[in-house]
């Protein structure tokens, strides 16, 4: 697929809320800068029930965080299998993911997406996104991409922009 410089043919004008649109045209413009980035996704694993974190006791809260963080061990790594699942799945569909680890929080990962040049690094992401969400589903779990899903002293849950660089020759 190659972008139409002038726009969408036959679809009406973009929608103001459209702001890959706008990103779209001054990638183009600096298209020859090949500017790359990454970005890195934080999300929670849930139980079906939308309410408890995956692998949080029934009742009450886990220790306090700190042993979650990039983390191995049943006893710490709550979700590694939907995990490396989504990792997988990323690869066989093309994403330039680069790298997963545990969080702050139990239940709590993140992802990397990128080095990607251009306007392709949020393409990416949002294809990553629908990946996680269908292998969630088999697993049985429940994504949240909320920044606060749990109240009290846990991490936020985010995602951050890679600052942009320039391949070099």
């Amino acid at each position: 697929y190659k972008p139409d410089p002038d726009g969408p043919r036959g679809l009406g004008e973009p929608i103001p809320t459209n702001t890959r649109f706008a990103c779209e045209k001054i990638m183009t413009k600096i298209k020859a800068a090949e500017p790359w980035f990454g970005i890195e996704q934080e999300y929670t694993l849930f139980e079906p029930d939308k309410k408890t974190p995956y692998g949080w006791p029934k009742e009450g809260q886990p220790g306090p965080q700190g042993p979650y963080y990039c983390s191995i061990g049943t006893e710490n790594a709550f979700g590694r299998p939907v995990v490396e699942a989504h990792y997988k799945a990323c690869l066989y569909a093309g994403i330039n993911i680069s790298g997963i680890n545990g969080e702050v929080m139990p239940g709590q990962w993140e992802y990397q997406v990128g080095p990607c040049v251009g306007i392709a690094s949020g393409d990416q992401l949002l294809v990553s996104r629908y990946l996680l969400i269908r292998v969630c589903e088999q697993y049985g779990v429940v994504v949240s991409f909320d920044p606060k899903p749990i109240e009290g002293d846990w991490n936020l849950s985010l995602i951050h922009i890679s600052e942009p660089t320039r391949r070099t020759p």
